[in-house]
């Protein structure tokens, strides 16, 4: 993408909003629905939080200040978002968000979407254990091989913290792929 000052620009611009937005769409929407389908895991639930992301990006572009790269800002926003759906989700079902996630995985076999074979089920049902925290910092660093520094920026989190996340997160599905 252009210079992301000059994009903005077009983005906040009443004439070429519509068309920036498309481009932003076009570069962004598969990279951040395999982001929001890493953590929500159904594709159905994926596309409503993407289209809801998009929503809220389009809906907050008046305030993005610059301050980190409009792919964090956009992350930030899609892992928010998907956080907050699962969280409706567990209260509306009246079980835990580790029960909503791991009730996805169990479903998988059933999703068209999912090309997985036995090994990578197995590893989706051991991410599925593990805590929140390093389930998002697992999926970003192993499936979408994000680095540090960005994962940083998107979930305010020290790169120290990530790395000690993204270990013990590595252990426990070791442990559970292990002894299963």
């Amino acid at each position: 993408m252009q210079d992301e000052k000059a994009f903005m620009s077009e983005l906040l611009n009443a004439s070429t909003r519509e068309a920036a937005f498309r481009q932003l769409v076009s570069q962004y929407g598969k990279p951040l629905y395999h982001h929001i389908r890493n953590i929500v895991i159904d594709h159905d639930d994926a596309d409503d939080v993407l289209q809801n992301t998009f929503i809220k990006v389009f809906s907050n572009l008046s305030g993005f200040k610059g301050e980190s790269k409009l792919f964090s800002w956009m992350y930030r926003i899609a892992t928010n978002e998907a956080i907050t759906f699962i969280n409706q989700k567990a209260k509306k079902t009246g079980v835990t968000n580790e029960q909503v996630v791991q009730r996805a995985v169990e479903n998988l076999t059933a999703d068209d979407y999912f090309e997985g074979d036995a090994l990578q089920l197995k590893l989706q049902q051991a991410v599925a254990q593990l805590p929140e925290k390093q389930q998002l910092v697992f999926k970003m660093k192993y499936f979408e091989d994000m680095k540090y520094e960005d994962m940083s920026e998107i979930l305010n989190t020290s790169v120290g913290a990530l790395k000690a996340s993204y270990h013990h997160a590595v252990k426990k599905i070791e442990d559970y792929i292990n002894n299963r």
